[in-house]
């Protein structure tokens, strides 16, 4: 019996365009003689459908949609549709209205739909505001083929159901675990339906989890994920399916679309593929398809053909520039120089040399002038004080300014170009290098850029060699350095790996090794700059604690 994987990108709420992806895979699947073919978690409207889950009329919808297609799909395929379906027991029950449900299609109708039992709330994950857990053991019965009397058991499991593996973790998070239910009943194989955000080592965690499962319960798994970018969250594909034995047996691409089919062999109950050797990709090209994706999805999905960027000579947009290059294609990328009489002649070279290297259009916009348009206005105000961090904002201020008009007047995604480092600490400016649409690398630590940056390099020069080695600089006063105010960006970066990802205290920290007075400091910032990352722009997430939707800090705090 043939099984298909149908590795999809949808788009929240596109229901319609989410259905036909699912109709179009369904029609490829029956060319190949297919019988059972596999869609991710809530493929039907896209995950995570977040508050459009409110609306009843969504609700409809997806209910509308879920009858039409069953009725359009090939009546001799079986297929598994990610959707929401209503609790009709809610108000007599006092449970949450819906469930996040798969639906298996076949004869044209739902013949069943199974409910996800494990609901994360963590992080970025939010789905007891939405859902009820599951409680019926999740499984179907199908008959190899319409002349068999022969049929697989089939257990179904989605996402979340399969991440409460005790043995695998060292603990239990849930009380439940569906996989320990599903091999007592003598399943034959067990289906993963999935939407699974990225984060950096997350693809290697998933399948080291799903391995250890099917070795320690003898059991096939195939996973599903789904692939694109929805918002802040990207989504890496690499679907997989792994023998009862624990080997991988095959792995669809990372980062793009995917329809992988594999057989099962019905006599003897098992997978007939050999086990392959599965290779991850390395952390720097991962992390560059991550981005490149989210970027790319996020202008495509609310209707940017166009972005623009400011380039100042540093490493940071110049990463931002050849992510958006990728992205985007290079002729619908603009940079705008805007130097101020802090600017270094090298500087200006730097960001033409990449400009050139990239092929991507620009323009100079000089603020000299406009800088001193701003100082004769506010003298009256600021000539008795000295010369500070208000003066050095402004120049940052007025380029966000330039470049919001810009992407005002022309209809540009305006892309902003700071780091995670800058971001945690506070080193950057509201209104001003924070202004955009998307901030692309706002999840990438400062070492990471430059990491990256050396990848980009590796077979020819993108990224200018200048760049690469100068110290970095904001360059809003003379001979300014970012060492000037921040540790070195090696020590700041782990003091932050350590306080933002693993919640570690400042004595722990200290006890690690680090300096008292600079974890202090540097925690200090973390705890100050809160009011300037909750009006930050959209962020990429690509680590395990983005500042984004899972990242929950008051503002107003007593240890500051």
């Amino acid at each position: 019996m043939k099984i298909a994987i149908a590795q999809l990108n949808p788009t929240i709420g596109d229901i319609n365009n989410n259905a036909q992806k699912i109709l179009d895979a369904a029609q490829k699947a029956v060319k190949e003689n297919v019988r059972l073919l596999l869609t991710p978690e809530l493929s039907l409207c896209g995950y995570p459908p977040r508050d459009l889950l409110l609306y009843p009329n969504f609700i409809d919808s997806l209910t509308l949609q879920l009858q039409e297609l069953a009725q359009k799909l090939p009546p001799e395929l079986a297929v598994l549709v990610g959707t929401v379906s209503p609790n009709k027991q809610a108000t007599i029950k006092g449970e949450k209205p819906l469930f996040n449900s798969v639906a298996l299609l076949e004869n044209g109708e739902p013949k069943q739909v199974f409910h996800k039992w494990l609901l994360p709330t963590y992080d970025v994950f939010d789905e007891h505001r939405y859902f009820e857990p599951g409680k019926e053991l999740n499984f179907f019965e199908l008959e190899i083929n319409s002349n068999s009397e022969k049929t697989l058991k089939i257990g179904v499991t989605i996402c979340e159901d399969l991440w409460n593996d005790e043995k695998f973790w060292q603990k239990r998070s849930y009380q439940q675990n569906p996989l320990e239910e599903l091999v007592k009943i003598d399943i034959d194989l067990v289906v993963n339906l999935s939407a699974s955000p990225y984060h950096l080592h997350k693809p290697k965690l998933r399948t080291q989890m799903l391995q250890s499962s099917s070795c320690h319960h003898q059991v096939p798994i195939i996973y599903v994920n789904q692939i694109g970018g929805n918002d802040d969250l990207i989504f890496d594909g690499n679907s997989f399916v792994v023998n009862e034995k624990g080997n991988i047996v095959l792995q669809a691409n990372s980062f793009r679309e995917d329809f992988k089919i594999f057989h099962f062999d019905s006599k003897q109950r098992k997978i007939s593929l050999k086990p392959i050797n599965y290779l991850p990709l390395v952390e720097e090209e991962e992390l560059f398809s991550a981005l490149v994706l989210g970027l790319k999805d996020y202008a495509q999905k609310c209707r940017f053909t166009k972005v623009v960027l400011g380039l100042s000579g540093g490493i940071d947009s110049a990463l931002v520039a050849a992510i958006a290059a990728e992205a985007m294609g290079e002729k619908n990328v603009l940079g705008v120089l805007m130097p101020s009489p802090y600017s270094s002649d090298h500087s200006i070279k730097d960001a033409q040399n990449l400009v050139k290297n990239l092929g991507i259009n620009h323009h100079i916009l000089p603020i000299g002038d406009i800088m001193e348009t701003y100082d004769h206005v506010l003298n009256p105000l600021f000539s008795d004080t000295e010369f500070g961090v208000a003066e050095e904002n402004l120049q940052a201020r007025i380029r966000g300014n330039l470049l919001m008009s810009l992407a005002n007047k022309f209809g540009y995604l305006l892309l902003s170009t700071g780091n995670k480092s800058e971001m945690a600490v506070g080193y950057c400016t509201l209104y001003g290098d924070m202004n955009g649409g998307l901030a692309v690398i706002a999840d990438v630590p400062k070492t990471r850029v430059f990491s990256l940056c050396h990848w980009l390099n590796r077979q020819e020069e993108i990224i200018p060699n200048n760049i690469l080695i100068k110290p970095p600089s904001a360059e809003l006063k003379p001979n300014q350095m970012d060492q000037d105010s921040l540790p070195p960006y090696e020590i700041l970066d782990a003091i932050l790996n350590l306080n933002i990802n693993h919640h570690q205290s400042f004595h722990e920290i200290c006890h690690a090794g680090f300096d008292a007075h600079i974890v202090k400091k540097v925690l200090k910032l973390v705890t100050r700059a809160e009011f300037k990352r909750k009006q930050s722009p959209l962020v990429l997430k690509v680590t395990d604690k983005a500042f984004g939707t899972g990242w929950r800090m008051p503002i107003s705090r007593g240890d500051k």
